[in-house]
């Protein structure tokens, strides 16, 4: 299957939107069956983009909240195949861009082609896959992303060189992922001086793809900052909190992103 040139993510940002909000959940949490309702949810409050989180035992960037939320996802029974089960015909519930975001293992014992085509069938726009090396990216898999009409999103952080940037800029046809510190997500909340100087000086660098900050989001001001700083926000560990705290969904979720994009 080969997607349209211009897929959705890039359809996002040539609209040249404000204020760009991206959210991130765990696929099977707080219950199994969850998934297409919060993607619904989050789609009818408006959301930009959501960020459909694969959960993994062993995971490297994710702090103790999403860490959590993968546990009991698994320990509910979520895997790959039964997430590709919920995301069939997902495509008549909402047009926002949606992305994949895990660990490169559980995609390769999937089958890294086989998992392609089934994103793209599915309707998926790209991937976030922390732990993917760009250089076997760009060496094995990277005809196999284009072929299959898929973004793969590349990290970046305050220790990131800028010659590393770049090549991270040329190979990327979407967004780069603008992580706000090296911790781990949900450690941090808010900016400092030292992240404007970090944000100044990827705005600088007049880079061809967007730039979404993460790690560190929780509320309207450091949504606002990361806006105002580069081109859109991510938000993983408090909206995970907001959903995993008993109340239903269709009311936590509408409450959550107005929380976040109040005026």
């Amino acid at each position: 299957m080969v997607k349209s040139p211009i897929n959705r993510i890039q359809g996002l940002f040539q609209k040249e939107r404000q204020d760009i909000l991206s959210i991130f959940f765990t696929a099977g949490y707080p219950q199994k069956e969850d998934t297409r309702a919060i993607i619904r949810e989050l789609d009818q409050a408006g959301v930009d983009m959501i960020e459909i989180g694969m959960p993994y035992s062993d995971p490297i960037a994710d702090g103790s909240t999403i860490q959590q939320a993968s546990t009991i996802a698994l320990n509910n029974g979520m895997s790959i195949p039964y997430l590709f089960e919920q995301l069939a015909g997902i495509r008549e519930i909402t047009d926002i861009p949606l992305l994949l975001m895990g660990y490169i293992n559980p995609v390769l014992q999937y089958g890294l082609e086989k998992f392609l085509a089934k994103a793209a069938e599915l309707g998926m726009d790209g991937l976030i896959l922390p732990d993917l090396p760009m250089t076997v990216y760009e060496r094995e898999y990277q005809q196999l992303f284009q072929q299959h009409g898929l973004s793969n999103v590349f990290l970046v952080t305050p220790q990131t060189s800028e010659s590393r940037i770049r090549k991270i800029d040329d190979l990327s046809d979407s967004f780069i992922y603008v992580v706000s510190s090296a911790s781990t997500t949900g450690k941090q909340e808010g900016f400092g001086e030292t992240h404007g100087a970090y944000f100044q000086r990827i705005a600088e660098m007049k880079l061809k793809n967007p730039c979404i900050v993460g790690f560190g989001i929780s509320n309207h001001q450091s949504y606002m900052r990361a806006n105002h700083a580069l081109d859109g926000a991510i938000i993983g560990s408090a909206f995970i909190k907001a959903i995993g705290a008993g109340e239903k969904l269709e009311e936590s979720i509408p409450a959550f992103v107005h929380h976040i994009r109040q005026p």
